[in-house]
C-alpha cells in the first residue's frame, strides 16, 4: 500500500467507485481526519489542507495534536524467543534492534 506524507503524517488512500473520488484517512493517530478529491492534485491539496486545519484547530483549542508514530516500539517476549532473536541477530552481525527492524520491514512489505 502506498501512502501520502505531509508534515510527518501519513495517509492511506482508497478509491470510492460509487462517488468516483479518492478518499484519504490519516494513519497512526487517535483523532479521525479524512479528506477527498477527484484527482491526485485535488487529493494532495485536500490532504495538506486537512493537516494544516487540524494543527491550527489544536493550537486554537490549546491542545496537543496527536503525533504520528514515534518510531519507538516496546515488545514483551518470552525469554526463549528473546534468546532466539538475539542469536539470529548476532549470526547476521546486527544489533537486535536492527535485526528486528529488518524483519518487520520485510514482513510489512515496505
Amino acid at each position: 500500500m502506498k501512502t501520502m506524507q505531509y508534515k510527518g503524517y501519513h495517509a492511506k488512500i482508497e478509491f470510492d467507485a460509487d462517488d468516483r473520488i479518492f478518499v484519504g484517512y490519516i494513519l497512526g493517530i487517535v483523532d479521525v481526519i479524512s479528506f477527498h478529491g477527484e484527482s491526485v492534485a485535488e487529493l494532495e491539496e485536500a490532504f495538506h489542507e486537512a493537516i494544516d486545519n487540524y494543527l491550527e484547530s489544536c493550537a486554537k483549542l490549546n491542545q496537543q495534536p496527536n503525533k504520528p508514530y514515534s518510531g519507538k516500539l516496546m515488545l514483551r517476549l518470552k525469554p526463549e524467543l528473546h534468546a532466539a532473536v538475539a542469536k539470529s541477530a548476532e549470526l547476521e552481525g546486527l544489533s537486535i534492534n536492527r535485526w528486528v527492524a529488518g524483519v518487520l520491514q520485510s514482513a510489512s512489505h515496505h
